[in-house]
């Protein structure tokens, strides 16, 4: 089976860019840790989206093991789509609405 195209919606990507900002200017190194996870996380969901559970009822949930962040994402006919990369301990749902 072909792997579904990945698509970030733009809220994520910034989130994404906002965590790696502030993770850089306290520690370089825990800013490519950061960026390291979330590829990870994205090359997990990627190769097998199903295996992680619903979050919403039309949404999936992968927790990093290292970072207090989610990749909030959902399966369409053809793609991936990731709505929020969410930090786990501030404004919970905020990006429900996406």
């Amino acid at each position: 089976m072909a792997r579904r195209k990945i698509e970030f919606h733009p809220a994520a990507l910034a989130e994404a860019e906002a965590a790696r900002d502030w993770y850089a200017e306290r520690s370089l190194s825990v800013a490519r840790a950061f960026i390291a996870e979330l590829s990870q996380a994205v090359d997990r969901v990627a190769a097998a989206p199903q295996r992680w559970p619903l979050f919403t009822p039309d949404t999936r949930r992968f927790v990093f093991p290292r970072f207090p962040f989610s990749l909030i994402y959902r399966l369409t006919g053809t793609s991936l789509q990731i709505i929020a990369i969410a930090h786990t301990k501030r404004r919970p749902g905020y990006w429900q609405e996406r």
